[in-house]
């Protein structure tokens, strides 16, 4: 994978995290960061900008201290209220607008705005044109193959995107109407790689480094989008990026590296959001990363009536003495 440019930027490498809502807030953007994402986007924030004195708008749009360039999503489907809410964006700190047409999410789509807009090209071409014009940034695109099997129209959405003066294309190899379910198609990725001249990055069931590498050979994609499988694994950046480099695998972090890198990650959370959010938000993370440790279902039921951050981060470090004491019949962390 050759060192990827979007606009005057060149990522380290061509590994995104993809914006995840609930998900990539600030302290889980740069934990990937830090832990070998080339690009790091933000979570969808929606355009109609009356809604954005809400508690979570406002969270979702703190850049400050983000890894550069930083890269903000934004979703809707009028053409200037998504003009005017990049415009905004990249008064408070943007400096890459991605614009989602790949959600298939109820509530977005049945407002017409992520991959419900599929449906309507012209509406597609009246968007990107007004957001390339309202900002002096790159401005990419998070699409769909299509709305459904019997509509995919990703291939004419890349040619509108690349002539609309879109800088770079993400695409999820799925159709709306899959949601996540089946295996992703990587040949109309590849197609779409084929049809155009501007970066195209391939999305979907990217879940390890061997299948990194089957995806990149599969489209020719010039990168690779990573969502779901990082949650609780932030690691699979590096893990990636060495395989692909090496074509050697690196070995599982150890038990106590994955204790530092959570106790780390709840520390940020609760900066971040304060007590009684980051103690919310905690839970489903500290989930995602225990889930393949043994005992981890009974512990996340005990977790998650925990209410202060202290009790949090006591009660991992706990859970993880547990392990290391039944792997080694000592306290010390070794190899998980």
């Amino acid at each position: 994978m050759s060192a990827v440019r979007i606009g005057p930027y060149t990522l380290q490498n061509g590994l995104i995290l993809a914006p995840m809502a609930g998900v990539t807030d600030q302290p889980f953007r740069q934990l990937c960061k830090r832990l070998g994402a080339g690009l790091v986007v933000s979570e969808m924030v929606t355009s109609d900008m009356s809604l954005w004195n809400t508690r979570k708008s406002r969270m979702r749009m703190i850049h400050e201290g983000d890894p550069e360039p930083r890269s903000v999503q934004i979703a809707g489907g009028d053409a200037q209220m998504l003009a005017d809410a990049a415009r905004a964006n990249v008064e408070l700190g943007a400096q890459i607008i991605d614009i989602n047409m790949g959600c298939p999410a109820k509530k977005v789509c049945n407002k017409a705005a992520g991959s419900a807009l599929l449906k309507d090209e012209a509406l597609v071409t009246e968007i990107l044109q007004a957001v390339v014009a309202a900002v002096d940034v790159p401005v990419t695109l998070k699409i769909r193959t299509g709305w459904d099997r019997d509509n995919k129209n990703g291939l004419t959405v890349a040619k509108i995107a690349e002539q609309a003066g879109i800088t770079a294309l993400a695409v999820h190899g799925r159709t709306r109407a899959d949601l996540y379910t089946g295996e992703a198609e990587y040949d109309t990725i590849a197609a779409i790689k084929q049809a155009v001249s501007i970066p195209v990055f391939a999305n979907g069931d990217i879940d390890s480094p061997e299948k990194a590498r089957y995806v990149l050979d599969a489209t020719g994609a010039d990168g690779l989008l990573v969502g779901r499988a990082a949650q609780g694994r932030p690691w699979i950046f590096r893990e990636i990026d060495h395989y692909l480099r090496t074509g050697e695998k690196l070995p599982a972090p150890q038990l106590i590296e994955v204790e530092r890198i959570l106790l780390e990650h709840l520390a940020a959370l609760h900066a971040f959001y304060g007590d009684v959010m980051g103690v919310r938000i905690a839970r489903k993370h500290v989930g995602w990363y225990l889930a393949t440790l043994p005992g981890a279902r009974e512990f996340r039921a005990h977790f998650n009536r925990l209410d202060g951050t202290e009790t949090q981060c006591a009660n991992v470090r706990e859970f993880f003495a547990e392990r290391y004491k039944s792997l080694t019949g000592d306290e010390e962390g070794v190899a998980a």
